[in-house]
């Protein structure tokens, strides 16, 4: 389960840094946000997954940038990334 704790949840861009969460299912996370802010995405990484609306909700930071409508693609993705992914 590339190293994580199994009690503490790992953020996406944890799962990303350990290659659990691929960068084209990253961008295509990003991309179906923007596309309809009410998507749930899930780039599955061994029983993880993530839900935009729970995920980003608990992070503060993140929830701001998600919730404005100019936010950059750029800007999403970093908010995707420092969302808590959940298990599946």
């Amino acid at each position: 389960m590339h190293g994580f704790a199994t009690c503490r949840i790992p953020t996406a861009g944890e799962l990303f840094k350990a290659k659990a969460v691929a960068d084209d299912q990253v961008n295509a996370a990003v991309d179906a946000h923007r596309a309809d802010s009410g998507t749930i995405a899930h780039p599955n990484a061994d029983g993880y997954g993530l839900d935009f609306t729970a995920a980003v909700a608990e992070h503060g930071w993140a929830s701001s940038v998600i919730a404005s409508p100019k936010s950059s693609p750029s800007l999403t993705r970093g908010a995707i990334l420092r969302a808590r992914a959940q298990e599946v």
